[in-house]
């Protein structure tokens, strides 16, 4: 599956640069010109593209409205991150909002959710496999069901090294040959950056009809 996108915000962002007096993208004058930046070590989290949503069909092969049987969507995505130990864990909370075609009986339906984590944007460290259980009341078009997906990281693969480090948040006086420099320019340091980054992604586990649905609806 080709990650297109993330729903909510990775920063590839600098190391912390803690100061008692500046806060987070402030200008550093003191001895020099820098900026500070907070980069946490916790995974990023979202929603890859076209796996947020699933819908079903009574018929199979047929795509059309009259065929659909159930469509739903993963929203309200919540985090809370532990990053104290030597592995850091992160749980990702959401909500599924279902509705239904046919609002006779009372209906279960059991969707499969993953959750996986991505180190560097493109290598798959760990994938697990859910499901959410929505319960449709009789003569109801809509439920909403809740669900929680977890997954551990390696604090030291997520912890960029000290020299890296020191390139990124080292101060620079005005008329330093690389004062004006971004320092995520230099290649290596963008690939140590890159290598630290970890994203936890959340979706819908489809299959490749499902997939192709949502990519062209």
């Amino acid at each position: 599956m080709k990650f297109r996108s993330v729903r909510t915000a990775f920063l590839l962002g600098s190391a912390a640069l803690l100061s008692a007096c500046s806060g987070e993208g402030d200008l550093v004058i003191q001895e020099g010109v820098g900026v500070t930046s907070v980069r946490s070590r916790c995974p990023a989290v979202g929603i890859p593209a076209y796996t947020g949503d699933i819908t079903t069909f009574s018929q199979p092969g047929d795509t059309t409205l009259a065929s659909m049987d159930l469509a739903a969507t993963i929203t309200n995505l919540r985090v809370t991150c532990d990053d104290t130990g030597e592995r850091i864990y992160s749980e990702a909370s959401f909500d599924v909002l279902a509705t239904r075609r046919d609002a006779g009986a009372a209906r279960s339906v059991e969707l499969p959710y993953f959750v996986t984590v991505l180190q560097g944007g493109s290598t798959v460290q760990s994938k697990r496999v859910g499901t959410v259980t929505v319960n449709f009341a009789a003569g109801a078009e809509r439920a909403q069901a809740s669900a929680k997906a977890g997954a551990f990281v390696n604090a030291a693969a997520a912890t960029l090294p000290e020299d890296i480090r020191e390139r990124i948040t080292r101060r620079r006086k005005p008329g330093d040959p690389d004062a004006a420099l971004d320092p995520l320019a230099d290649p290596e340091v963008r690939a140590a950056v890159a290598r630290a980054s970890f994203e936890m992604l959340v979706g819908f586990q489809l299959s490749e009809a499902q997939l192709a649905y949502n990519a062209t609806r």
